[in-house]
């Protein structure tokens, strides 16, 4: 019995990290498409948030029948509590990589940012890519001393938001209020979307260190053992 309900806890992660790897796919995919304004692979992103969705509906369901059924205490409550907390954070990024491919069927065939600005959203695609597999590789080890990449890329996904702030802000601007929006929208997109990998990298610190959640940050940890 003692065996399924570890099976049951080890499955809850499992499936968080196939979420993760199904929103970073979606994020990659849909930064392509507002790259190359390709109607086909955004409107691919927009049907695969199904995906995304159920899998989210079915972790919460697991989690709420094992702390019916199971009655789990200390680490093992600590999965199942924050396990609804995750699923949560994966499906948002789910809705903001479909919200980036949403913009690029609006404005489609034009694109959605001014040339100049290409390289700068592939390189927040880029970092959106990789803090959602760092967060995954985090849920599945609970190796909480790997948690600094996701504070740096975090760090530079807010850097780059602000500069693009200033960017569509300045005097400068030459491509008129629509073309603004549109940019600091996405800018946005990306931005909450690292701050989900955040969130879920202080949920598994939660877990493994028994501190509230509130309390949390993302100073070089060390690992714990027995909490």
């Amino acid at each position: 019995m003692r065996d399924t309900y570890h099976d049951q806890l080890d499955a809850i992660s499992a499936e968080l990290v196939e979420m993760t790897n199904l929103v970073g796919s979606a994020m990659n995919r849909a930064t392509q498409a507002l790259l190359d304004a390709d109607l086909k692979l955004a409107e691919s992103v927009i049907e695969g948030d199904e995906a995304v969705d159920a899998l989210a509906a079915a972790i919460d369901e697991q989690c709420y029948d094992i702390a019916a059924l199971q009655q789990p205490v200390a680490t093992d409550l600590r999965i199942i509590m924050s396990g609804i907390r995750m699923s949560m954070s994966v499906e948002r990024m789910g809705d903001l990589a479909k919200h980036v491919a949403k913009q690029t069927r609006l404005r489609y065939p034009e694109s959605s940012i001014p040339p100049e600005l290409r390289a700068t959203f592939a390189q927040m695609g880029g970092l959106a890519e990789a803090i959602v597999s760092r967060a995954g590789v985090l849920i599945a080890s609970h190796d909480v001393t790997a948690a600094g990449p996701v504070r740096d890329y975090d760090d530079q996904m807010d850097l780059l938001h602000r500069e693009l702030f200033h960017i569509v802000l300045s005097p400068n601007w030459p491509h008129g209020v629509e073309s603004a929006i549109d940019v600091t929208l996405l800018s946005r997109f990306y931005e909450r979307f690292a701050d989900h990998a955040v969130t879920i990298t202080k949920r598994v610190i939660h877990i493994v260190t028994g501190e509230p959640y509130a309390t949390v940050n993302m100073e070089p940890l060390v690992s714990v053992e027995g909490a």
